[in-house]
């Protein structure tokens, strides 16, 4: 999937159940440029972690159990980045996988919606290198978390 996509790109999934059980799966995804992964999840529902940005690696993000909100922004100056940049916003659970990419040049945070929530993070590039390509912002730069009643 190199340079396959240049925005923030969901790549779908599904879920296939019958008496034995359940299957998970996103079969579109292709690991080919993944380099390492991490898991993060939260003590409470609600809590954010956000804005974290690279120039050249690429995410790849898949909620593995419960949900989070996750969003991206493409960053315009590195350092003062536009408060009025469009955020992308999107909704991950455990219950319709899909994975989302995060090309290089944005930023991403995520809120857990619910208190079990784990994610994994597929980087496309190494411990080494991420850490000289590493951008962070306050976590209310763009303040997406708010939850609209419906």
């Amino acid at each position: 999937m190199v340079n396959k996509y240049s925005e923030p790109t969901l790549i779908e999934g599904g879920l296939a159940v019958d008496d034995r059980g359940q299957v998970a799966f996103v079969n579109d995804f292709d690991f080919a440029d993944v380099k390492r992964f991490y898991m993060v999840s939260n003590h409470v529902a609600g809590f954010v972690r956000a804005w974290h940005a690279h120039k050249k690696e690429a995410k790849y993000v898949l909620v593995v159990t419960g949900s989070a909100l996750l969003g991206a922004v493409k960053v315009d100056n590195w350092d003062k980045p536009s408060k009025s940049a469009k955020v992308e916003k999107f909704v991950l659970s455990d219950k319709k996988p899909k994975v989302l990419y995060i090309p290089p040049g944005y930023a991403n945070g995520f809120m857990s919606l619910t208190k079990d929530s784990q994610i994994i993070f597929f980087s496309t590039s190494s411990l080494t290198k991420s850490e000289g390509d590493d951008w962070r912002y306050p976590a209310r730069y763009w303040d997406i978390w708010t939850v609209e009643e419906r």
